[in-house]
């Protein structure tokens, strides 16, 4: 019985002698074994189990001996994550493992188990032989496939798998089997004919790159937004596809840092766009924004591109929707947003909950629902940008961008809507 994982061996020793673990794990090849072949009419017992750990650099392995109630502890928290660590009595190691198919990883643990116990093993053990070499070919990281007699139909995609490039192949949906690769970093899915993304594509933990462009997405994903990428999703590329809007929870992305998301059919961004802190690069050239969002002058960018949108002349009349006095509704949701009361779906209506998810931010920093005045205004894109692409060929660096007014006195003293 074999794993294919990382492993690192840390003694216990070296603390009380004042020395560190290098903490950095290596490819290995797990084996679970009998020492020695039984002879002829003689069964291999469970008593007889012992561990191989062999890595390119040691074929041969490092053994340790008797897993019979020499197992000290087993830590599997993070087991759906491909981790795991094994301690051992003697010696007093713990074998730290990672980057292991989780689905292998259980039940190679609990083999180990059941040799811990001296119960029977339900399946063949390993035989104490030098790993070939060919067992750590499946440890690739990287796979780039440009062409479709190139992609896998009978095999899986190496667990392993760190960089997925699947472009030019004609894939009309995303595959499943690459939401199984929990290592994957960066997956490039550009030049392809998807139309729509997965619930469960936030099942990739560790992603941090993601490539879409050139494809056929019509809307985007808001089960997207509310995956577990929200932790970790740094770059995004959805240039080149059909998308005319993207939903408000698109900005619960927050470690988002590069946003590509020209040559589409936009006629608005995220009105919530400001909540992007970390955002630095963003270009959304050749759609169809009219005018920018309130919040996007809370934007910090290194690079911006609007180039190519069918922005329009600033409105000289308001439109005003003030109520007096306001309703009972209007006054609590301005009193939970600006004290930051949490809010959720078990607690208040779901209709609700879109409200406030939705509520329009006045220059003055308060929050307004139903009730305020919405003007335009022109802003300098230098403001949030350190390097502009010219949003026109007349040389203009300037676009509009909706301004609201929580109360007539916010509307009169703003001095933005008397330039």
């Amino acid at each position: 019985m074999k794993l294919h994982c990382e492993v690192e061996v840390v003694s216990r020793h070296l603390p009380t002698l004042g020395l560190r673990n290098r903490g950095k794990g290596a490819r290995a090849v797990v084996s679970l074994c009998q020492p020695r072949p039984p002879a002829r009419g003689e069964q291999a017992g469970p008593h007889s189990a012992c561990l191989l750990v062999s890595t390119m650099k040691d074929k041969r392995g490092t053994r340790y001996e008797q897993l019979k109630e020499n197992i000290e502890q087993f830590f599997t928290k993070f087991v759906d994550e491909g981790k795991a660590t094994v301690r051992l009595k003697e010696p007093p190691v713990d074998i730290c493992l990672s980057k292991a198919n989780s689905g292998s990883l259980k039940g190679f643990l609990s083999a180990m188990r059941l040799a811990h116990r001296g119960c029977d093993i339900n399946t063949s053990l390993s035989t104490l032989t030098p790993v070939k070499t060919s067992e750590f070919e499946k440890f690739k990281t990287k796979m780039v496939i440009t062409c479709k007699k190139e992609y896998p139909l009978g095999k899986n995609f190496p667990y392993s798998l760190e960089h997925l490039q699947t472009s030019y192949c004609g894939l009309i949906r995303v595959d499943m089997r690459m939401l199984c690769l929990k290592n994957l970093v960066k997956l490039d899915l550009s030049h392809n004919h998807i139309k729509k993304l997965p619930a469960t594509i936030g099942d990739l933990i560790q992603l941090q790159e993601l490539d879409l462009s050139d494809n056929h997405l019509e809307s985007f994903s808001v089960a997207f937004c509310q995956s577990t990428l929200q932790k970790s999703l740094r770059r995004l590329d959805l240039s080149k596809n059909k998308i005319k809007a993207l939903p408000v929870q698109f900005c619960q992305l927050q470690e988002l840092t590069d946003l590509k998301i020209d040559d589409n059919d936009l006629i608005q961004l995220p009105f919530k766009i400001g909540q992007l802190k970390n955002l630095r690069f963003l270009s959304a050239a050749r759609n169809k924004l009219p005018v920018l969002p309130s919040e996007f002058k809370n934007l910090s960018l290194e690079y911006l591109d609007l180039f190519g949108n069918t922005f329009e002349q600033p409105k000289a009349l308001p439109v005003i929707k003030l109520q007096v006095p306001l309703s009972l509704l209007e006054l609590s949701a301005r009193t939970i947003l600006f004290n930051r009361i949490p809010y959720a779906f078990h607690i208040i209506p779901f209709h609700l909950c879109q409200d406030l998810d939705t509520a329009k931010t006045c220059v003055c920093g308060r929050f307004c629902l139903k009730s305020f005045i919405q003007g335009t205004a022109t802003m300098n894109l230098h403001s949030v940008a350190h390097t502009v692409v010219l949003v026109d060929n007349m040389g203009g660096t300037e676009a509009p961008i909706t301004s609201y007014f929580c109360s007539l006195v916010c509307y009169i003293n703003s001095s933005d809507m008397f330039k």
